[in-house]
């Protein structure tokens, strides 16, 4: 590598790591997997971040992980229950008063369960909804008066490959990755000549919490078959979250400006 090139790359990871400096982030679902890793992402960048969580055991291993890398002191953690309105209420209101505003919102809470459609109960199905899609659209709408008064504001949601893809027992899942999907483009087209950018992450094939094993809960007589397309074309295996926190990275600031109303699948072209 010659000297220039040398002085450019060393620039873009200067700028890179400093990409979130002063900027103010709320995240769900940040005591495991993907949105645990995209809350280190973001502090390693230069971000302030109140990462929620219903999992208060998950949130004390993110914030010992956060006090190793020394950035405990732009961290704060937040027990909340997206499918609960009172609480997302006065969660985000909290978030936005210790951050002094909102710049981003990223939507990574989210659980995955599978059943055969025709034994799926209306409890089971509501249960997803209401933690899926539900929770994703409470946080949003908190969320944006004062997303519409901070800094270049970012929705990001967590949409699936299964949302456009069949993914067999996992109809509610689906419905509710799909009902995400299309909510962000309506939120992005509604509110973007206030400045405002909402997004989709579609992840596929990444190993994390929801999907190791038989994590998804699926049917002991599941067809282990209908998976076998699920494998990833470039031949590294299933991708660790911290390449999907990437990813939300670049999306969340100004290299993804001119990028909104729409989804990233992030799959290792399992599905292309």
């Amino acid at each position: 590598m010659n000297q220039s090139s040398a002085m450019n790359q060393s620039g873009t990871m200067n700028r890179c790591r400093n990409r979130f400096e002063g900027r103010r982030v709320l995240i769900t679902g940040a005591g495991s997997g993907i949105g645990q890793a995209t809350v280190h992402r973001i502090l390693a960048e230069g971000g302030r971040v109140v990462a929620a969580d219903i999992d208060e055991a998950g949130l004390a291993v993110t914030a010992g992980r956060a006090a190793a890398d020394g950035a405990a002191d732009r961290l704060v953690t937040a027990p909340l229950d997206i499918s609960d309105e009172a609480a997302v209420r006065a969660g985000v209101a909290a978030a936005v008063s210790g951050l002094g505003g909102l710049d981003v919102l990223v939507n990574a809470a989210g659980i995955l369960r599978s059943s055969h459609t025709h034994e799926t109960s209306l409890d089971f199905f509501n249960k997803i909804i209401a933690v899926n899609l539900t929770g994703t659209f409470l946080m949003i709408r908190e969320a944006l008066p004062a997303l519409l008064e901070g800094e270049a504001p970012v929705v990001v949601n967590f949409s699936s490959t299964s949302a456009s893809f069949a993914h067999p027992y996992m109809s509610a899942y689906a419905a509710s990755k799909g009902g995400i999907q299309s909510m962000t483009h309506a939120i992005a087209s509604e509110y973007g000549k206030q400045g405002l950018r909402a997004v989709c992450v579609a992840p596929g094939s990444i190993a994390s919490g929801m999907t190791s094993g038989r994590g998804p809960g699926l049917p002991e007589d599941a067809d282990m078959s209908l998976f076998l397309k699920l494998a990833p074309a470039i031949g590294q295996g299933f991708a660790g979250p911290e390449t999907v926190a990437g990813v939300i990275a670049m999306l969340a600031s100004e290299d993804g400006a001119f990028i909104t109303g729409t989804e990233i699948r992030i799959d290792g072209g399992t599905h292309m």
